[in-house]
């Protein structure tokens, strides 16, 4: 009897700590599904809490795309978040199979500077990296974004990439280069590829947080509406809502900018929780 009441309460202990999850998990589900219904409702169901009460309104979408330039929006953050996260990789992989598996003269130190700048807080480089684009005219072109969101970005993606190269063995690139591949090659045709899980997980997490990102983009593309971010212009929108008053068109505005990230993480989720893991193929 002791037995079974001891077996109860060590069940109910475990249960009790799912609490947290469950009730954020609950609150996210009915949050974002009001949204959702929302961006197909009318303005006026959406104050009378009658959602979807005269069908669905798929000129929603339509119209703030067409006529609020999210479309235009969105093909200026696919552009500066798809090429910052290339290029990233591009740098940080090299970096990181370097500093994880070779020996040299200045490798802590080096590592120290990837974390140093890592732990950087953007508000405090951003009046002086101002100033200089502000000095090269660089200041409202989309480059001068790309160029930020790659340098901002690979100080973490270094670190990452690092602890994750660590893991990963060399004997399979040791024994392709003493069949005469270059160390070069080995690096992407074989410990690459081995670390997909780590460079697929860091890549996700880097996209959000570019896709999202509003601060930088506020200061160095204002000014010039032809290269807003969906962040930017998911600003203008919620501005405009307070004359035009067409909150539907505002939600699905907000359910656009938030599905690239929602679908690559569905799409991504057993390659992101191995990589945060540290999934590598052991040897």
């Amino acid at each position: 009897m002791m037995k079974k009441q001891k077996f109860h309460i060590r069940h109910l202990l475990k249960a009790v700590k799912y609490i947290p999850l469950v009730l954020w998990v609950s609150f996210f589900a009915v949050a974002f599904g009001w949204i959702l219904l929302a961006s197909f409702s009318t303005s006026r169901e959406i104050f009378s809490n009658d959602l979807l009460g005269s069908g669905v309104h798929y000129e929603n979408y339509v119209d703030v795309w067409k006529y609020n330039n999210v479309g235009h929006y969105f093909l200026n953050s696919i552009i500066c978040t798809g090429i910052p996260c290339v290029l990233i990789i591009l740098i940080s992989a090299p970096a990181s199979y370097t500093l994880a598996k070779k020996t040299f003269i200045g490798r802590k130190l080096t590592l120290n500077a990837f974390v140093v700048g890592m732990s950087v807080p953007q508000v405090m480089v951003i009046i002086p990296l101002y100033c200089w684009f502000v000095r090269a005219d660089l200041v409202g072109h989309l480059i001068t974004l790309i160029v930020l969101y790659t340098a901002m970005n690979v100080p973490y993606t270094v670190y990452f990439l690092t602890a994750f190269f660590s893991t990963v063995p060399s004997s399979l690139a040791e024994a392709a280069m003493m069949d005469g591949c270059t160390e070069w090659k080995a690096l992407w045709k074989i410990m690459i590829p081995m670390a997909s899980p780590g460079i697929i997980t860091v890549t996700v997490f880097n996209f959000m947080v570019i896709w999202n990102e509003y601060f930088m983009a506020l200061i160095f593309a204002n000014g010039n509406d032809k290269i807003r971010t969906l962040s930017m212009g998911l600003q203008n929108i919620i501005t405009a809502m307070t004359y035009t008053g067409d909150w539907a068109g505002l939600f699905a505005a907000v359910i656009i900018v938030l599905m690239p990230t929602l679908v690559l993480y569905l799409f991504l989720s057993e390659k992101i929780v191995s990589g945060i893991t540290g999934g590598g193929v052991k040897g």
